[in-house]
């Protein structure tokens, strides 16, 4: 079962946690407080966006049928095997930054340090050791979690069945009839 970084906006504060972490994860030192005082600095690969009365990390989103990888000529954009996240080969990039014009969600920047393309690789060193994504482990709200498709639908189903029996319930007493005719009509 493959897990993916999933948001839960409605708990997103855009507090940057996740960014700090991502850039932090991806330094040479692996410490804030060294990250800092690098040159080039470490980037972030992921991005707190206000979206409406909302925030939204934008971030890639490892694509089955990735744009970037189709778009890239020299074969710099691959995909990781162990952990199916698509990754950047930096020595094989050339900076032209087609993965960036094909990206459908804005998650592959330009790293001008180097001239080559940056995103998001899903904390590989991290994910193969059975550690979350750093962003996902710094997240205070949970508002990214590192779970299965399957697994959310599972908890919004769950979600969904609670709160339909709760309120079929409720009205079930109110109208004095039977529990099945209540959730009949409510469907």
């Amino acid at each position: 079962m493959v897990k993916e970084i999933v948001t839960v906006v409605e708990r997103c504060v855009a507090c940057k946690a996740c960014e700090i972490a991502c850039a932090v994860e991806h330094s040479a030192t692996k410490s804030l407080i060294g990250a800092l005082f690098e040159t080039p600095r470490s980037e972030q690969r992921v991005r707190v966006m206000p979206a409406g009365g909302y925030s939204y990390a934008v971030r890639c989103m490892h694509c089955e049928d990735a744009p970037c990888i189709i778009a890239c000529p020299t074969g710099a954009m691959q995909r990781y095997s162990l952990t199916d996240s698509v990754f950047v080969d930096e020595s094989r990039c050339i900076g032209c930054w087609m993965c960036t014009v094909s990206c459908p969600f804005g998650a592959v920047t330009a790293n001008r340090s180097y001239q080559t393309a940056l995103k998001c690789d899903r904390c590989p060193d991290r994910v193969t050791a059975g550690q979350e994504p750093a962003c996902v482990e710094a997240c205070p709200t949970q508002a990214l979690l590192f779970t299965s498709v399957e697994e959310v639908v599972g908890q919004k189903r769950d979600s969904i069945a609670v709160r339909a029996i709760a309120a079929a319930t409720a009205s079930q007493k109110q109208a004095n009839v039977p529990l099945w005719r209540t959730l009949k009509g409510a469907m």
